[in-house]
């Protein structure tokens, strides 16, 4: 995605200010946080190699000057995998236009009867689900559209209600999917959704402008059931080791807790077989 690097580099220089690293502000400034000039200074690099940097031209760089530039900008471990991701572009092999969940992976998630799992792929994709993550996401009665991540929260008003806590889901969306990018930058499917989230929202607009970048490992995310009303889940995140795109999520209540219990009736009321009148 061009442009990405210079982009996500202005917007973490515009955040630290020149007193923080010991350095006069000078007043007034035409542009926010650290100048160009300033971050060269500090990292140890002639100010036209910094440039070049920023504009992309920058191919060859070294770890040393690239780590140089984490430690001035104060970027974090994701962050750090990210400039070095998008500061290097690598070419990867072509993948399957349909990726396919190995029948282990399949057998593994329908192993889990108390837990919602599902496994996504780089772009957000639901891939694969077991009963419990249909009972409370509904991905077997949706289309593929409704089973990416990303259209469902910016583009399908439902999910306002469905995520009482939309505004955080947003944000960690858009981190998460500006980092899986940056490691995927080939990816045409990728580039294109982030092209039509772009166009469609203007929420997904601004967020991914901003370049947030987070891998949302683990966390605790709250969803509100038209059924089973308020549940509330604590999940990890897995990656699939013979699948290097693929990430398992499982969505694990609190031993105890009213979540576990709405939940085992969600799945009693899930098994239960329709009566029709003959």
């Amino acid at each position: 995605m061009d442009g990405d690097l210079g982009d996500f580099l202005r917007s973490r220089r515009a955040r630290i200010q020149p007193e923080e690293v010991g350095l006069p502000s000078h007043g007034r400034r035409r542009v926010p946080g650290l100048r160009r000039e300033e971050v060269a200074q500090l990292a140890g690099v002639s100010v036209d190699y910094y440039i070049r940097l920023e504009q992309g031209r920058g191919p060859s760089v070294s770890d040393a000057v690239l780590g140089a530039v984490a430690r001035v900008l104060r970027l974090d471990d994701t962050e750090q995998a990210y400039l070095h991701a998008v500061a290097r572009p690598r070419k990867q092999a072509g993948r399957p236009a349909a990726p396919r969940v190995r029948a282990g992976v399949q057998s593994l998630l329908d192993s889990m009867e108390r837990t919602p799992a599902f496994v996504l792929d780089q772009r957000m994709d639901v891939l694969a689900w077991n009963a419990l993550a249909d009972a409370v996401f509904g991905y077997g009665r949706t289309g593929p559209a409704g089973r990416s991540i990303p259209r469902h929260v910016f583009l399908d008003p439902a999910s306002h209600d469905f995520y009482p806590d939309w505004s955080a889901v947003a944000v960690q969306c858009v981190a998460h999917l500006r980092m899986l990018a940056g490691h995927h930058q080939d990816d045409r499917r990728l580039t294109a959704l982030v092209g039509e989230l772009s166009l469609k929202s203007d929420h997904f607009r601004r967020l991914w402008a901003d370049h947030p970048v987070r891998e949302c490992a683990y966390g605790v995310k709250r969803i509100r059931h038209p059924v089973a009303g308020l549940l509330t889940f604590p999940y990890e995140t897995l990656a699939v080791a013979a699948d290097a795109d693929q990430n398992l999520l499982v969505y694990t209540p609190d031993a105890g807790s009213e979540t576990e219990e709405r939940l085992r009736l969600l799945a009693s009321w899930k098994a239960t077989p329709v009566q029709t009148s003959s």
